[in-house]
C-alpha cells in the first residue's frame, strides 16, 4: 500500500531519524578532500517534498553541506536544455561498474565516458555547457537554475570547498586531459575542471535539496500541474540515468534495495525521487565502501519499504 497521508509520513520520518541517531557505524567522511574531512559524521537529515505540497523533515534539515556529485544532475539538465540529444555523442548512457573517478574505461572506449554521473562524464557535460559560455557565466547559469528549482536564492558555491578540490583533484585533471586528447572535450582542460569543481562545491541544506529535486518527481514541473522546469521526456531520461548510474558501482545495489532514482555525492547527500509522490533529500556525511552515504542509503531503504514508493511496486 502506497503511503501519502502526511501524518503517517511524519511518523515514518521520525522513526527513521530516531533509528539513524542510534547507529554506531556511520561510515567514513571523504577525507581525500580536506574541507569535507572536517564535517561532523554525527549529522543526519531526511526531508520529503510531496506532491501535496507538504515538506516533512527530520534531523539536521537546515544544515548546509556540500552537494558534490549531486550537482551533476543539475548540470545535466542545463546541458540537455542547451544542446539536446547532441550531448549523447560525447557521453554514454550505460552503468560503469567502476569507481566514479576511474580512467580505465576511457582507454578502452576512446575517451567517451560511460555516463554523465561518473566524474569523466560530468566533466564532458561541463564542457558542453562551456561551448556557449565562459566559466563564470556557466556557473551562474547552473546556480540560478538550482535556485529556481528550490525557489530559494540562499544557495551558493562554497569557495573553500572549491579551492580544496582544485588543489587536490589531480585525477580529475588527468581525466580532462585524457578526454581532450580524444576530442571529447573541446575547451582547455583547466577551464573545464575549474568549472566542474565549482559546481560540485554548491552548498545547500537537505531541505533545499528536496525542494530542488521536485522537477524530477513531477515530470519536469515544480509541482503537479505547476511551472515547468524541463520537458517531461528530459525528466524521464534523467530519472532513468539516476536509477541505473546514480551511485556509481553501487547503483545496482541501491536499485535493488531502495528502488528509487537517486544521485549521491561524496559530501554524504543523496537526492532521491519517488515519481509522482515526492522528492527526497537525505544527508549523512559518512560514506560506505563505494563512496555513497552509509546512513542515507539505509534510511532511504527504510523509507521505500514503509511508504511503498519503490518504482517497482504496483501502483
Amino acid at each position: 500500500m502506497t503511503v501519502t497521508d502526511p501524518r503517517r509520513l511524519r511518523e515514518i520520518v521520525d522513526e527513521i531519524c530516531e533509528r539513524m541517531a542510534a547507529e554506531t557505524d556511520r561510515g567514513h567522511v571523504a577525507d581525500y578532500i580536506p574541507e569535507l574531512a572536517k564535517v561532523d559524521p554525527r549529522r543526519f537529515a531526511l526531508v520529503l517534498s510531496t506532491a501535496e505540497g507538504n515538506v516533512i523533515s527530520g534531523g539536521d534539515a537546515d544544515t548546509r553541506f556540500s552537494i558534490q556529485s549531486i550537482s551533476k544532475v543539475f548540470a545535466l539538465a542545463v546541458a540537455l536544455g542547451r544542446i539536446g540529444d547532441q550531448l549523447w555523442t560525447r557521453v554514454g548512457r550505460e552503468p560503469s561498474g567502476d569507481p566514479f573517478n576511474s580512467i580505465v574505461q576511457l582507454e578502452h572506449e576512446r575517451g567517451i565516458p560511460r555516463n554523465p554521473f561518473i566524474n569523466a562524464g560530468a566533466i564532458a557535460v561541463t564542457d558542453a555547457i562551456l561551448s556557449r559560455s565562459e566559466p563564470r557565466e556557466a556557473l551562474g547559469q547552473i546556480l540560478q537554475f538550482v535556485r529556481f528549482l528550490a525557489d530559494d536564492d540562499d544557495i551558493a558555491i562554497d569557495p573553500a570547498v572549491a579551492k580544496s578540490e582544485t588543489e587536490t583533484g589531480w585525477r580529475n585533471a588527468a581525466l580532462a586531459n585524457f578526454m581532450r586528447d580524444f576530442g571529447t572535450i573541446q575547451r582547455h582542460p583547466e577551464k573545464v575542471i575549474g568549472t566542474y569543481f565549482h559546481h560540485c562545491a554548491i552548498s545547500m541544506t537537505p531541505r533545499q535539496l528536496a525542494q530542488a529535486g521536485r522537477f524530477l518527481a513531477f515530470d519536469g514541473a515544480l509541482s503537479p500541474g505547476g511551472a515547468r522546469a524541463i520537458a517531461p521526456r528530459m525528466a524521464r531520461q534523467i530519472n532513468a540515468l539516476m536509477l541505473t548510474c546514480g551511485h556509481y558501482d553501487g547503483s545496482g545495489e541501491f536499485a535493488f534495495r531502495v528502488g528509487l532514482p537517486g544521485k549521491s555525492g561524496v559530501g554524504g547527500g543523496i537526492l532521491a525521487v519517488a515519481p509522482g509522490r515526492a522528492a527526497i533529500g537525505c544527508w549523512s556525511p559518512g560514506l560506505n565502501a563505494v563512496g555513497n552515504s552509509h546512513l542515507a542509503s539505509i534510511a532511504l531503504e527504510m523509507l521505500a519499504d514503509r511508504t511503498g514508493w519503490s518504482v517497482f511496486a504496483p501502483k
